[in-house]
């Protein structure tokens, strides 16, 4: 993803993201006409917006004010954003119970920060390079793998020699030596090419899964490339797939509803792509900092669902812990069906 494209997805978010957010109780601006009836429905005017329809009374016609609105619905969301955000990081269950009661006005609406959150995250990390590819580096990692195991297999039958010559019993070296040869066997029917990132050796592998191997095997950048742009389309399927499983947390509940866990969810979703972005960004100056930031899911989680449903200190804990496991389910239902539609 070049520069320019990844830049032009955080704006396609942006603008996303504000076409589907509520506009009600945004404070207006002055406008450059003074109409008497609304330009939209014909409505007479008789305030700020109009009564009919919602459309602004007076409307901007100047090129300043056009990238004046482009900017604000890229960046501020009318302003919401920076009421929105605050309490997604550090009161995420306040946030989410305070949305689902019915203030909506002050909060940009879950779907619609998910839309610019998918489509920032990845125009970050185009930016960034981190879906880049580097074949060259893999092929290193992968031929010192491979001198590593050979250097472990000769230490260990060195050692299974003396011990045979000394008399001493080889019972608990021998399963040890054939751990280390069926590694390097795996090692070694990875082929490297010019060409390819590796050739896999699928004797012995279902038809469907040989074809897949071969065609991941000719040509390991593509098959990531539509892995990528599959996430990037489908990433909206997380919510469903999510959804469920938080439901498992209050099975048969009548005060809890599949609204609430969407909502739950989505602004769940949100906080972890924010992360990610800020992950990704720090990583490139202090990777050690960043690594820090793997800590933050499981508290995050808690403090949302203490809020979000009203639990005590146990009852967000061990739901937490599910909730955890949950995660790495969905992402493994994720990434089973972006790898299983379209072409790949």
């Amino acid at each position: 993803m070049g520069e320019f494209e990844a830049i032009g997805d955080a704006v396609t978010g942006g603008v996303l993201g504000r076409a589907v957010e509520p506009g009600a109780g945004e404070p207006g601006a002055d406008g450059h006409t003074l109409e008497k009836k609304c330009l939209n429905c014909g409505t007479l005017l008789s305030g700020d917006y109009c009564h009919a329809c919602g459309q602004h009374a007076h409307i901007h016609r100047t090129l300043t004010a056009f990238f004046h609105d482009l900017l604000h619905g890229v960046l501020h969301f009318e302003g919401k954003i920076w009421n929105t955000l605050p309490l997604l990081a550090w009161r995420p269950g306040e946030l989410t119970r305070r949305y689902i009661a019915g203030e909506r006005a002050k909060f940009v609406s879950p779907i619609a920060l998910f839309l610019f959150s998918v489509f920032l995250m990845f125009a970050v990390m185009g930016l960034t390079g981190a879906l880049d590819t580097d074949t060259t580096k893999i092929r290193s990692d992968l031929a010192s793998e491979i001198s590593d195991s050979r250097a472990k297999l000769a230490d260990l039958e060195t050692d299974r020699t003396e011990a045979v010559r000394e008399g001493r019993p080889t019972t608990a070296i021998d399963p040890r030596i054939k751990e280390a040869r069926d590694e390097l066997s795996a090692l070694q029917k990875v082929k490297i090419g010019p060409d390819a990132m590796a050739e896999i050796d699928t004797d012995g592998a279902p038809g469907w899964l040989g074809g897949f191997i071969d065609e991941t095997s000719k040509n390991p950048e593509l098959l990531f490339y539509k892995v990528k742009t599959n996430a990037y389309k489908y990433s909206w399927a997380l919510i469903p797939i999510s959804v469920p499983f938080v439901w498992l947390l209050f099975p048969f509940s009548r005060r809890f509803r599949l609204y609430d866990h969407t909502v739950f969810v989505t602004y769940s979703l949100c906080f972890m792509m924010f992360l990610l972005i800020a992950g990704n960004t720090i990583g490139l100056i202090w990777p050690t900092i960043a690594s820090l930031l793997f800590f933050v899911p499981p508290f995050h989680m808690y403090r949302q669902l203490k809020g979000t449903y009203g639990l005590g200190r146990w009852g967000a804990l061990w739901r937490t812990s599910l909730l955890i496991g949950f995660a790495f389910a969905a992402i493994g239902l994720f990434t089973a069906m972006i790898v299983g539609v379209g072409e790949v």
